[in-house]
């Protein structure tokens, strides 16, 4: 992994980065004020380059003015926008990409400097970022970035925080690109007990499919009996001394879906491997607060189940008996995803009783025709969860909005042998999926919120911080949010 140290001062250093801001209206991008000054027959050299080079200071923008024979050997210019942390990330992810010829480089920061460092830290950690299995070919030479600071012992949390962060994400992208010839409930599960190993702190339940029966977990037993390989309920819990807020966070965890008897498509199944994103950003998230020793107590839930198509699938107009005694009818087993839900939903309420309860899927197509690929569907009918939430999700770096729980939908989810209909065909699918999870949240319902977050769980080309492939959408939002609570 990149190596990122703070330092005050670096002596002719190769490669050397400077921040570059829009200028004012009508007028031509600027060198930003930085805390470490460059040389002054650099900055002039710099100015020169940008006054010819038509930049416009647009965050990861760069231009690289080659210096033969001086010190820095090369001199990049960087569009860091309004020098935001957002803008910081993402100049810092186009960094690590256009860097991967240098072996180290030095970057001059600019702006508030705790936010500044944070997105720049992020924004090369995930930039550079490759999937295991396809690192074909030379690897990046960039080993390290030095990032120029007045005090580098005042930002040493923060770096600190930010690695935290990018590693989780990181982390959460690793498990969630995995192929399923490799990834089936018994190896996630078996991952995170690795992730999990040697710490005191962190207390890891998994369930199988006989304890699965004897309870009562008839959604994800359903969803999956049609594969070889059995479902599992993983339980992780974060429990730190002192902590007065209990947060249970419930992510879908589907390995594959094939849609099982209501098959999908070739085109919609071929990158179902990513349908687990919800679980892998939740339980990437419990274990970057307990990294972090965030003061909340923190339960995840990861319903594992690969949805596939045997003799032993659960079958269209089949009636699932959820933990807790609710019934469902089930008209389309490719709405497989609520149903392992609604189980840990109920599970979390009945069980756990937690002030608060989340739960992030890869729930619907709806969800992109709506909101488009960047953003997450969020529902709940707290204001202050929804806007802490909101809050904390665009500080990361990410993106949701706020959808309504329209109770004239509710119609849709009557059935006429079961309390309710999993799988209607009627429109709304993403807010009639939301529907139907609420169901479960009993008590908890107005301190529950969901988020739909199958499009932006991956990215079908690379920008900024995202690279091709699964985002570990969530893990970041979810950390600031959960560093808030105490």
């Amino acid at each position: 992994m990149l190596a990122i140290r703070l330092v005050r001062g670096s002596s002719e250093p190769a490669a050397l980065v400077l921040p570059v801001r829009p200028g004012g209206p009508d007028a031509p991008a600027e060198l930003a004020p930085t805390a470490v000054a460059p040389d002054d027959d650099v900055r002039a050299e710099a100015t020169a380059v940008l006054a010819a080079s038509r930049l416009t200071g647009t965050a990861g923008e760069l231009r690289e003015h080659l210096r033969p024979g001086g010190r820095p050997a090369r001199l990049w210019l960087l569009g860091v926008g309004d020098g935001g942390e957002r803008d910081w990330r993402t100049a810092g992810g186009a960094l690590a990409r256009a860097g991967r010829d240098e072996t180290q480089i030095t970057i001059a920061l600019s702006g508030e400097a705790t936010a500044a460092l944070r997105g720049l830290a992020e924004g090369l950690l995930l930039g550079a970022y490759r999937f295991r299995l396809t690192e074909a070919g030379e690897r990046p030479a960039l080993a390290e970035a030095q990032i120029l600071t007045a005090d580098p012992d005042a930002l040493a949390g923060t770096l600190a925080t930010a690695r935290t962060t990018a590693e989780m994400t990181m982390l959460a992208r690793d498990l969630t690109n995995m192929p399923a010839s490799t990834k089936n409930p018994r190896w996630l599960a078996d991952q995170v007990a690795q992730a999990a190993s040697g710490r005191a702190d962190l207390h890891l339940r998994v369930r199988e499919p006989q304890e699965l029966a004897a309870e009562g977990f008839g959604g994800l037993l359903a969803v999956g009996g049609g594969s070889a390989q059995g479902p599992r309920l993983v339980e992780l819990d974060w429990r730190p001394a002192g902590a007065r807020t209990h947060v249970v966070l419930v992510g879908k965890g589907i390995t594959f879906d094939t849609g099982g008897i209501s098959i999908k498509p070739v085109p919609a199944m071929k990158l179902m491997r990513k349908d687990m994103g919800g679980a892998a950003a939740v339980l990437a998230a419990t274990l970057g607060a307990a990294e972090l020793r965030l003061p909340v107590r923190v339960t995840t839930l990861a319903p594992l189940a690969e949805n596939a198509v045997s003799g032993s699938a659960f079958r269209p107009g089949d009636i699932i008996r959820h933990y807790g005694g609710l019934t469902s009818e089930s008209t389309n087993t490719d709405a497989e995803g609520r149903l392992v839900l609604a189980d840990a939903l109920a599970y979390a309420v009945r069980e756990l009783k937690p002030d608060l309860l989340v739960d992030l899927a890869t729930l619907t197509g709806a969800n992109a025709v709506a909101l488009g690929k960047r953003h997450a569907a969020l529902y709940s009918e707290n204001d202050t969860l929804a806007d802490d939430l909101l809050d904390a999700i665009s500080a990361a770096g990410e993106r949701a909005w706020r959808l309504p729980l329209a109770d004239d939908y509710l119609e849709y989810l009557g059935s006429d042998i079961a309390d309710l209909h999993s799988s209607p065909a009627r429109g709304a699918g993403s807010v009639v999926a939301a529907l139907f999870l609420r169901e479960f949240t009993g008590d908890l319902r107005d301190r529950w919120a969901h988020l739909d977050m199958s499009a932006p769980s991956w990215s079908d080309d690379t920008n900024g911080e995202l690279v091709k492939g699964a985002t570990g959408w969530g893990v970041r939002g979810l950390l600031r949010w959960l560093a808030t609570l105490g």
